[in-house]
């Protein structure tokens, strides 16, 4: 059986909150994620599952324990190979959006893009081609101010998927959006993962939204407490 994407053994995550005082907020997590899998993270505020999420995306590090991303030891990794690996193999999607307020949808999902060598003309193509996977190659002139929710997060995917990441984040990706709109970037969700073969990682804090992946893994309190089969 091939390496899981995300291996993590024994995290620990602690902050210092002024001596002697630490908070431990992740309480030596197992999980491991394999390559295509559509996962859940779904805990109540406070649970933890931000703090993991972070440390998933490589964002932050653990305090103690192992995480092997694609095989790679992460701990062991330079800022610079962790730098490119949040550029070129995770895919985020965050809540809010974090679109740039004065650039176009376009501009904003050749962000990811500012570090690659190739031509403009070619990464205009492949942003291009990316708002026409979402549905909003019509809207690749309008900004954010211009947008709806629904549209933003759209853009947002669209520039999350440009260098073709092994794994996409999203953090909460409905929780800005009425029911119908969140359906909608579900179902995007789900295109990415079934046609595209992406392992899907969603942090989430709904039950509902957790049953339409393939497995739902609930954290309380800083620790992993059911680890089964979702409703897909």
């Amino acid at each position: 059986m091939s390496e899981p994407v995300i291996r993590m053994e024994n995290i620990i995550k602690r902050y210092y909150v002024g001596k002697p005082n630490e908070l431990e907020i992740l309480h030596g997590i197992g999980l491991t994620v394999n390559e295509g899998e559509f996962v859940s993270i779904v805990g109540e505020s406070g649970s933890g599952k931000s703090t993991l999420m972070n440390i998933i995306g490589v964002l932050d590090r653990q305090t103690a324990g192992s995480y092997y991303l694609e095989g790679q030891d992460v701990n062991s990794m330079t800022d610079e190979v962790r730098s490119a690996i949040r550029n070129q193999r995770i895919g985020f999607v965050f809540q809010n959006f974090n679109l740039l307020p004065r650039a176009n949808a376009l501009k904003n999902v050749m962000v990811p893009l500012m570090y690659s060598r190739e031509r403009v003309k070619n990464q205009k193509e492949r942003a291009m081609e990316m708002l026409d996977m979402v549905g909003m190659g019509e809207r690749a002139g309008h900004r954010p101010n211009e947008l709806s929710g629904g549209q933003k997060q759209r853009v947002a995917i669209a520039r999350a998927m440009i260098n073709d990441p092994a794994i996409i984040l999203a953090d909460e990706p409905t929780g800005a959006l009425d029911s119908k709109t969140g359906h909608m970037v579900m179902d995007l969700f789900h295109r990415l993962h079934e046609e595209q073969g992406k392992t899907v990682v969603l942090i989430t804090h709904s039950q509902e939204l957790a049953a339409e992946t393939e497995r739902i893994v609930t954290l309380l309190d800083g620790e992993i407490v059911s680890d089964r089969g979702g409703g897909k």
